[in-house]
């Protein structure tokens, strides 16, 4: 699946010169999280102002929003996502940043894609990407063979062919290390927070 098929494609926005005030009282009557902020020319860049923008830095300091504009607080250039990304690859790109939305956009504001979108919309459940990538290899292996049996095992479709497999083994082998690594690192906080557990023990970061 793509951004583009589980986004949110009724995008709410706001001026940059709106008040924090006017934003929140949107937020509530559309029962939203954030705002996109709206570009102020064609070559201008797309904004976001979030509930964390405005808790963190208008309420926390107990600052008038009627007097803050969400220019001042917004994020921009925000964050974007393009149409065609895979669902799996805006998560790496939510985790790695640690947002919690983006703009889709090509060109134009097509849509809003969230946690929640990837969560209660994708098919990752019934489609994991392991196991995804793990039959596109195989089907690319057999492909392979047929190619290089029609055009020689030396010939550029056929090279061309096996760097596709490669390409996908790559992707396959990259997931499965930060996998590892996660797993490695959760241990290790594990271990800190519990030093005298029979597992750490004998673990030596």
């Amino acid at each position: 699946m793509k951004a583009e098929d589980i986004m949110t494609k009724d995008v709410v926005t706001i001026r940059g010169s709106a008040t924090i005030a006017e934003a929140v009282g949107l937020m509530k009557e559309k029962g939203l999280r954030a705002l996109v902020v709206d570009r102020r020319y064609d070559d201008d860049a797309y904004g976001i102002v979030t509930e964390t923008d405005i808790v963190y830095k208008v309420i926390a300091y107990g600052k008038d929003p009627k007097q803050i504009r969400v220019y001042e607080i917004m994020s921009k250039p925000c964050i974007v996502v393009n149409p065609e990304l895979g669902v799996e690859y805006v998560a790496r790109l939510f985790a790695k940043l640690g947002i919690h939305r983006a703009p889709v956009i090509q060109g134009k504001l097509l849509g809003i894609i969230s946690i929640t979108d990837i969560l209660t919309k994708s098919n990752f459940v019934e489609t994991p990407k392991a196991l995804f990538l793990e039959a596109r290899i195989q089907k690319a292996i057999e492909e392979a063979r047929a190619i290089c049996t029609e055009h020689g095992a030396y010939s550029k479709a056929c090279a061309t062919a096996w760097d596709e497999v490669e390409e996908l083994q790559a992707e396959a082998a990259h997931q499965k290390a930060e996998s590892m690594v996660s797993a490695k690192i959760s241990f290790e906080e594990y271990c800190k927070d519990n030093p005298d557990a029979p597992e750490c023990r004998n673990y030596h970061p």
